[in-house]
């Protein structure tokens, strides 16, 4: 079972990823660029902090996050609680360009509600959720002890 749940899941990351792309397009943006983007819309956040919540190493976060600076995106900020690790924040081009994904991520939205339901959907969410943390669990434990003699 843990295989298959591991094809069906990069699978439905293949997908949410060609479909992050057909709808960032127009906005002038990659699914990537987006990503970061969406993560420091609230406030802004260390490259560390944006790499950890999204699963993904810091260095990928940090070319990311370059870019988008380098391109008027995103800007570095200080950041009071560490010198070295500076906040990225979104600029006004950057929130605007995240704003023009809108109405179709909203159309896409109503769409899967419609073709699994509410109650479908959000249990969906609640298991990818939870498989997630056991996973991270299971990381995290030590590795079982070799059997004697072995």
């Amino acid at each position: 079972m843990l295989s298959e749940a591991a094809l069906t899941a990069f699978r439905l990351n293949g997908r949410f990823l060609a479909v992050a792309e057909d709808l960032a397009r127009p906005a002038g943006l990659t699914a990537a660029w987006w990503q970061v983007l969406g993560a420091v819309l609230r406030a802004p956040l260390p490259v560390a902090e944006v790499a950890r919540a999204m699963g993904i190493t810091r260095q990928s976060v940090q070319r990311v996050a370059d870019l988008l600076v380098a391109k008027g995106l995103a800007e570095y900020r200080p950041n009071p609680a560490h010198r070295r690790a500076k906040l990225l924040a979104p600029t006004a081009e950057g929130r605007a360009a995240v704003q023009r994904i809108d109405p179709a991520h909203h159309a896409l939205a109503h769409r899967l509600a419609a073709e699994l339901g509410p109650a479908d959907l959000a249990a969906a969410v609640a298991a990818m959720r939870r498989l997630g943390d056991a996973l991270e669990e299971a990381a995290a434990a030590p590795p079982p002890a070799e059997p004697a003699g072995a």
